[in-house]
């Protein structure tokens, strides 16, 4: 069985996220996704929507989704990898170079983003209209 491991915070989850994790799930067999808590967001210095367990509910909703685990941490990937015997770690291409260290224990794969769709792009229009 080969095993995909995704990363990300998939708050206000859009057709964007849904594609990025079809595309994952299409290289292995099982796919896990690895949220990223309130508290981790926070020191990314990200403003959710969503708090942590109404995103990993709807990630759990997602046919293309098998597993879903908390990130509390930058550092954690490597151990992820490890315990979860993971064959492919994907990113989208907006993160292309920052994990290729990770190839000394996996494969790793930058996807295309969706174009003209991203949780940022519904936030500002969201914001606009609570302007208008």
């Amino acid at each position: 069985m080969k095993k995909v491991i995704t990363y990300g915070t998939f708050d206000l989850l859009h057709w964007g996220h849904i594609r990025l994790l079809e595309r994952a799930r299409e290289l292995g067999d099982h796919l896990t996704v690895v949220l990223s808590t309130d508290e981790f967001n926070r020191l990314k210095g990200k403003e959710v929507f969503h708090k942590y367990e109404q995103r990993k509910y709807l990630l759990e909703a997602v046919k293309h989704v098998d597993k879903v685990i908390p990130e509390t941490t930058w550092d954690q990937k490597i151990i992820d990898i490890q315990s979860n015997d993971i064959d492919i770690f994907v990113m989208g291409d907006d993160w292309k170079g920052h994990f290729d260290f990770l190839s000394s224990y996996c494969e790793v794969c930058y996807l295309e983003r969706t174009k003209n769709i991203s949780t940022t792009y519904i936030k500002q229009q969201l914001a606009g209209i609570a302007q208008s």
